[in-house]
């Protein structure tokens, strides 16, 4: 296949940058159209940032690809998702993962990073996809750039407004879990509060992640006693469901044929005291009635393994969740898919070097990621932590993976 086949546009490249007070908006764009390249900084702390990048193929398809670019003074590379990047002295190349090389005429495909910075944080100037630097002729009428791109020179493409029997039925993502999913606007900051950006516009969400729940405190909210009984578990007072349990079945306004249940517990749950106390087989039980009542409903049930706080050996990150392997192992029983949040997490950890560390989490990279206290996350932490779930769906082959950008 010839690359100077290809036909691709450039869309506006939008980027979050400090200024007097807080953060701004700049906007860059090529002087030429070429390339379909949209990079986007969606978060920036003093010395590090976040990135997402959007390429775009408008020619003919390929089945695998490489996006490079130079890195301005002082700027660099920690980690990436969905992409491997490499980078020898100012030029970065991000090339496909073994899932996303495919990429049809017209589609388009997406990969993140985050990456260090001193002085300043420009947005790159130029890009190359496939070798080809994106620059060519311009079009014949300018035209102002749009979200949805379209082809500059060459045959026309399909409308980019599909008709109503082609657009994908609307879906939603149900989220069940504790502090370190909720929606929170402020430290501490759930991974859920950022899955949406993940996704595309015919999903919503729908977090019900509370702070300080086992799955059973969840699950029956104001009805579990400081009261052990002979198995070691918390007694109830009734098994009245709570309310946001209840809102998911109703038949009215819940759950539809379709939609995702999302379940991460097994931080609270280790507690010895009631109410929290959940042991070992009654979170796998409970586990399953969520998913039996989900795939009752044709709801998809996902069970995540807990996210793991950052905890060092010296300069290595490590586990430290209980209720890890009775997750899978629910998830076995139950037939459902299971994201190892847990391990993925402190891999995370570990490419961002965010061992050794002084035990102050308010400053640096590991305070960018944790509030202060090397549990909860604050944005940008909380928006990779949900990069790290968008990759597992994609790299096993989970369905909710078809709706993500």
């Amino acid at each position: 296949m010839k690359l100077r086949r290809s036909r691709l546009v450039v869309l506006a490249a939008t980027v979050l940058t400090v200024v007097a007070g807080g953060l701004g908006i700049a906007t860059a764009q090529a002087a030429t159209p070429a390339c379909g390249v949209a990079y986007r900084v969606t978060s920036q702390w003093t010395g590090g940032f976040g990135a997402d990048v959007v390429v775009t193929n408008l020619g003919d398809a390929v089945t695998s690809w490489a996006v490079g670019w130079n890195l301005a003074p002082g700027q660099g590379v920690t980690q990436a998702w969905n992409a491997t990047v490499t980078v020898t002295g100012s030029a970065v190349t991000a090339t496909n993962v073994s899932y996303n090389g495919a990429i049809g005429s017209g589609a388009s495909v997406s990969f993140g990073f985050t990456g260090s910075w001193s002085g300043s944080n420009p947005v790159p100037s130029s890009f190359t996809f496939n070798g080809t630097t994106c620059a060519g002729p311009p079009a014949a009428t300018p035209t102002a750039p749009t979200p949805m791109p379209t082809p500059c020179t060459g045959p026309s493409t399909p409308s980019a407004t599909p008709s109503a029997s082609s657009a994908p039925a609307p879906i939603k993502v149900w989220m069940a879990g504790d502090s370190t999913m909720m929606n929170a606007s402020s430290c501490p900051i759930g991974w859920g509060s950022q899955f949406a950006s993940y996704l595309t516009s015919d999903v919503t969400v729908q977090n019900s992640a509370v702070g300080g729940r086992s799955i059973q405190t969840w699950l029956y909210e104001g009805n579990v006693t400081s009261t052990k009984n002979s198995a070691g578990e918390c007694t109830l007072s009734s098994t009245a469901y709570s309310a946001r349990w209840s809102a998911m079945l109703d038949s009215g306004s819940g759950f539809k044929s379709g939609d995702y249940l999302i379940i991460q517990f097994g931080i609270n749950d280790g507690d010895s005291a009631c109410p929290r106390h959940v042991g070992t087989n009654r979170f796998k039980e409970l586990l399953g009635v969520m998913a039996t009542a989900a795939k009752a409903r044709g709801v998809k049930p996902i069970f995540v393994t807990p996210v793991a706080a950052i905890t060092c050996s010296g300069g290595t990150a490590v586990g430290n969740r209980g209720f890890v392997a009775e997750t899978t192992a629910a998830a076995a029983a139950n037939g459902v898919p299971v994201i190892d949040l847990h391990a993925k997490s402190v891999a995370l950890y570990n490419q961002l070097r965010l061992c050794p560390n002084n035990g102050d989490y308010s400053t640096g990279a590991v305070g960018a990621f944790f509030c202060n206290d090397h549990t909860h996350f604050e944005a940008a932490g909380a928006r990779q932590i949900a990069g790290l779930i968008a990759t597992a769906l994609r790299a096993q082959n989970i369905p909710l993976a078809a709706h993500l950008k």
